[in-house]
């Protein structure tokens, strides 16, 4: 379930917090036409509040590596999970908490209760870095574990060579950027809306925790005064954080 390369873990930041969109997405999206500059206002929350608004109206009309680029690591699942469900599987995901090495579970279409999965998929939503052997093995590992004879890995990134060879030879489809945009690029304009739909439903700019299942809300570090992303149950005991792209 990890967002881009995983969390980054900062201080626990203060309790002065708004939602925004990230800096990076509001340039991302201007420079692409999508995103108008807004006229001066006299706070800056409200700047970021217009932005935001703006921005989810305005959202990419088609399928690119920028949407990858702009959806938290929730949403991206939710589109790999309705690709599957187009192709006729029957699909069951955990919205969060700990998955087993599982983010998506595929059933023939035709399955009785209690029929094992036809297939186990495992999603990373990372930018910077491949998928390496390791990765892989321990899907396969997953795989034997449930007794699954085949398992899906697919990513935002790529697949180093090792983790191709091993992939090859135990039963596992890999899926990269490219694979998935040829994918997307396969259904008909109709699908392809929907997954745009998918890709683009609610807070997409904001991550989600992946313990507790509720949006992440903006905190600020004590010490650097930089903004970071925090669970609202941090107070409770939930301590999942994830760096803030700027």
């Amino acid at each position: 379930m990890p967002w881009r390369d995983g969390p980054h873990t900062r201080a626990p930041g203060s309790d002065a917090e708004h939602e925004r969109l990230p800096r990076a997405i509001a340039a991302r999206l201007r420079q692409a036409g999508r995103l108008a500059d807004a006229p001066p206002v006299t706070s800056a929350f409200a700047a970021l509040e217009r932005a935001a608004h703006a921005t989810v109206r305005r959202a990419p009309e088609r399928w690119s590596r920028d949407v990858f680029e702009l959806i938290e690591w929730r949403r991206f699942e939710a589109v790999v999970e309705a690709l599957f469900a187009q192709a006729g599987f029957e699909t069951r995901s955990q919205a969060h908490g700990a998955d087993g090495g599982v983010d998506i579970w595929l059933y023939s279409i035709h399955h009785a209760e209690g029929d094992a999965p036809v297939s186990i998929v495992q999603c990373k939503q990372w930018m910077r870095s491949k998928i390496t052997v390791k990765e892989v093995r321990e899907l396969r590992g997953v795989m034997a574990q449930h007794g699954i004879a085949r398992g899906q890995f697919v990513t935002t990134s790529d697949f180093t060579a090792d983790a191709r060879e091993f992939a090859a030879g135990n039963g596992i489809g890999l899926h990269d950027v490219d694979g998935l945009l040829r994918l997307i690029e396969s259904r008909d304009p109709a699908q392809q809306q929907a997954l745009l739909e998918v890709a683009f439903a609610g807070d997409w700019w904001r991550p989600t925790c992946a313990s507790c299942g509720i949006k992440l809300v903006e905190r600020t570090a004590r010490q650097s005064g930089r903004a970071f992303w925090g669970c609202e149950n941090f107070p409770s005991g939930c301590k999942t954080q994830m760096a803030m792209r700027f």
